[in-house]
């Protein structure tokens, strides 16, 4: 989920649109554009929406308050968080609600290109760590320090960890520092894919209705806290000069996840001629407890994105109007 090389994790999501991702030395996707994207008067909006569910919610609610409220059609597309930025970059897509950190990417098209525009902030903080079950701490406080997980590492087993402790992560897609935490701080564990955000939640859950102790990746906000309490491994602190160097060699990563907070970019071109839907994306702003409570509706309630959003909207009007002007 969640760019997690150093300054926070992103989850990337099979990318179902045509784009498609740059690299060093790719061609420059930055001319391309959407034959709609940006036209003056144009009363659609393309959202970028990544495929954690509080991403989804941030969507959901945008789009619900775009189409009810200012009269645009709102088209969603779903693209891994780099292509994302390529994507925003060309005008493919209008918006992103919720970036982890990119910096690359964000020097490149924010401040070098100025085809992206920095849309503020979300509103709510992000932080990636490991974490283990809240009734396995209160009987082992010591597996809170990274430095006695071996200790517990047979207990942590898992039937695709090869004798190992099993760290849970949810997609390979995930960009993650795991393998190079779990190798460079010399623990006896193997990183494990439940494959998706969804099968991780399903997963974690039946180890609580077990009471199974176990050790996984997951991140702030989201809304399963509220069900299967745990609580955060400390890894060796996040500094500047271990984030630089990670970024040099993402192999070198041997601290902690940084703490962000989420920010929302918009494509340039759209903030010039995007009229009230842009200035309403600039002013998208709300807390942890509001992104949690759609993020629940959709994930847990099983209520359809639309549903959960429109649910929201009714409870919460003294927060979206603000966000009209």
């Amino acid at each position: 989920m969640r760019k997690a090389l150093i300054t926070a994790a992103a989850i990337g999501l099979t990318t179902v649109t045509a784009v498609t991702a740059t690299g060093c030395g790719a061609a420059d996707m930055t001319k391309q554009s959407s034959p709609y994207a940006n036209a003056a008067g144009t009363k659609t909006v393309t959202l970028s929406v990544q495929s954690w569910v509080g991403a989804r919610a941030n969507a959901a609610v945008a789009t619900y308050l775009l189409e009810h409220e200012l009269g645009y059609r709102v088209d969603t597309v779903q693209v891994d968080e780099v292509p994302a930025w390529d994507a925003l970059s060309q005008g493919r897509v209008d918006a992103i609600m919720e970036d982890w950190g990119h910096p690359e990417q964000e020097k490149r098209y924010v401040t070098q290109k100025k085809t992206v525009t920095d849309g503020g902030e979300l509103g709510v903080t992000g932080h990636i760590g490991w974490w283990v079950p809240k009734y396995f701490a209160d009987a082992h406080p010591d597996v809170l320090d990274w430095k006695n997980l071996n200790k517990y590492a047979g207990r942590m087993r898992g039937p695709e960890s090869g004798g190992k402790g099993q760290l849970l992560d949810g997609s390979p897609s995930y960009v993650t520092n795991d393998k190079a935490l779990v190798k460079n701080l010399k623990l006896d564990y193997q990183v494990v894919f439940a494959g998706s955000e969804a099968a991780q939640i399903t997963q974690i859950q039946q180890y609580a209705k077990d009471k199974k102790p176990f050790l996984t990746y997951w991140y702030e906000p989201q809304w399963l806290f509220n069900e299967v309490p745990m609580v955060e491994v400390k890894l060796p602190k996040y500094t500047d000069a271990c984030a630089e160097k990670g970024t040099a060699d993402p192999s070198t990563i041997d601290c902690a996840y940084p703490t962000t907070p989420l920010k929302k970019f918009l494509n340039t071109e759209f903030t010039k001629k995007g009229g009230k839907a842009a200035r309403f994306l600039k002013n998208f702003n709300w807390t942890k407890a509001d992104q949690n409570e759609v993020a629940q509706m959709i994930a847990e309630d099983k209520l359809p994105a639309d549903k959960a959003a429109e649910r929201w909207v009714h409870k919460h009007p003294e927060v979206w109007k603000a966000w009209l002007r």
